[in-house]
């Protein structure tokens, strides 16, 4: 990792754990869920026309310097994680160049049809070359000729859309090549976030979200305020941080009913770190109701 990306990096991991540290005063109570859900369920992710499972397998948890738990598994563990979910109706996959894990991902990917899974990646570029240059190794990395969706990864300026504008050019001409279908970010604060909801160039938001507030850019009801308006709009928009990093692991049925109840996910993304716990949370999801 470069001496900036990490400084970069650590600064973002402790206003993250100062954050999940607080005991926040505004609530969402979760309202009872209107229907049925499944982690296979087919859903459209925003206006962008891409359907995939309500579930994404996620391999990032605690991800940062290309290292995640799931990487830890190794290339063939992993590989048949993703693949096991695969077999299980799981059709996304949510990846980083943070994380690593683009050549499990890849492993995985020389199993199954190609055009049968969504593949979301993130990249940390901060300028128009960087941007080129990790589209083309990202790619080549994940062993596709063409990317799902790509993110912005971890942006945290309330002014974003403007110093990063070089790098959104390069997205939306790499969407014009066919290079990806959908261009969005993460970010990892609210004033991130209110701009990212403002702007029209965002098609997928990445948004932490959990009833305590854990690693989340706000209290719970401040971020659902601006996701509702994010949603109205059309974006996509995908969960990430459903169980607080581990917080909520001994009340996950809680959390996946807040996630499910609120109405403005499209889809979201929890980390496994086996097939036990795999299967098990996807039987959770459709007990949820």
């Amino acid at each position: 990792m470069k001496r900036r990306e990490f400084l970069r990096h650590s600064a973002y991991q402790m206003g993250a754990a100062w954050l999940a540290s607080q005991a926040f005063t505004k609530q969402v109570t979760a309202t009872p869920l209107a229907g049925k859900f499944k982690a296979t369920d087919s859903v459209t992710i925003g206006k962008t026309g891409i359907k995939t499972s309500r579930l994404a397998m996620g391999t990032g948890t605690v991800g940062s310097g290309h290292h995640s738990h799931q990487t830890a598994l190794g290339i063939d563990g992993l590989s048949a994680l993703l693949l096991n979910g695969y077999d299980n109706g799981l059709r996304l996959f949510d990846t980083a160049d943070a994380y690593g894990s683009h050549p499990h991902v890849a492993e995985a990917l020389r199993h199954i049809p190609r055009d049968k899974v969504v593949i979301l990646t993130k990249t940390w570029a901060r300028d128009p070359a960087t941007a080129r240059a990790d589209l083309d190794r990202m790619r080549k990395e994940l062993g596709t000729d063409y990317l799902d969706i790509c993110l912005m990864h971890c942006l945290t300026e309330a002014d974003w859309t403007e110093r990063y504008r070089g790098v959104m050019d390069v997205f939306s001409e790499a969407k014009e090549k066919g290079i990806i279908r959908a261009h969005g970010c993460s970010c990892h604060s609210i004033e991130a976030l209110r701009a990212a909801a403002k702007s029209p160039w965002v098609e997928v938001d990445l948004v932490r979200m959990n009833p305590v507030g854990a690693f989340m850019d706000s209290d719970p009801q401040t971020v659902v305020g601006v996701v509702k308006e994010m949603k109205a709009s059309g974006k996509g928009i995908i969960g990430m941080k459903i169980l607080g990093q581990g917080q909520m692991r001994d009340r996950q049925d809680e959390a996946l009913k807040f996630a499910l109840s609120l109405g403005l996910l499209d889809a979201f993304t929890i980390g496994a770190e086996s097939k036990a716990e795999q299967e098990d949370l996807i039987h959770r999801i459709e007990r949820a109701a």
